[in-house]
């Protein structure tokens, strides 16, 4: 039998056993019928707050993007007002959305070449990058232009470091010192 929720806590509902099957089963094991069945909903529930799997999939990189920001946000708050100290919060945020939430990964890898998804993750990105400009102006000499290209490349570099991380080739230690190294190194000069 089906608990009567607010839609908002019903989708909640879903988007957590969505993400606790994703971490028992691999993206491969999330389906709309699964969904259903682990949170003991009908499948036209499901299916009303999701539509496709891939409506699914892109809601839950969505949610991981959030928590992701705003832990990041949390973090830059209480950061000294130094670029060392910017840098460092940076790359250690970073660096803990790897490890503590692994399935971003994954699920961001099982929306590859949905064009929905791509359009929706280079908006995230874009979001981002944003975050990161904002935090860094005030300490970079380079103009906004310049430092904006060069956040997406040094995010290019950290998603990398993140699939080191995530395959244990690197430490979380070695990833935040690599990227805390290209912010200053690259991004605070000028």
């Amino acid at each position: 039998m089906t608990i009567r929720m607010s839609k908002q806590a019903r989708r909640e509902q879903l988007l957590d056993t969505a993400l606790t099957l994703v971490r028992a089963r691999g993206t491969d094991g999330l389906t709309l019928v699964t969904l259903a069945e682990a949170a003991a909903v009908s499948r036209p529930i499901v299916y009303d707050h999701f539509g496709t799997r891939s409506g699914l999939l892109l809601a839950l990189y969505r949610l991981l993007d959030e928590q992701h920001r705003t832990a990041v946000e949390k973090a830059l708050g209480s950061a000294a007002a130094t670029s060392a100290a910017v840098a460092q919060v940076l790359s250690e945020a970073y660096f803990a959305c790897a490890t503590d939430l692994p399935e971003f990964g994954a699920v961001a890898a099982a929306l590859k070449g949905d064009p929905e998804a791509d359009a929706a993750q280079h908006d995230l990105l874009d979001e981002y990058v944003e975050l990161m400009f904002v935090a860094l102006t005030p300490y970079s000499g380079l103009p906004a232009a310049a430092l904006r290209v060069r956040c997406v490349g040094v995010l290019g570099a950290a998603d990398a470091l993140a699939v080191e991380l995530n395959h244990d080739r690197v430490t979380a230690a070695e990833a935040v010192a690599a990227l805390t190294g290209l912010i200053t190194g690259d991004l605070l000069r000028g």
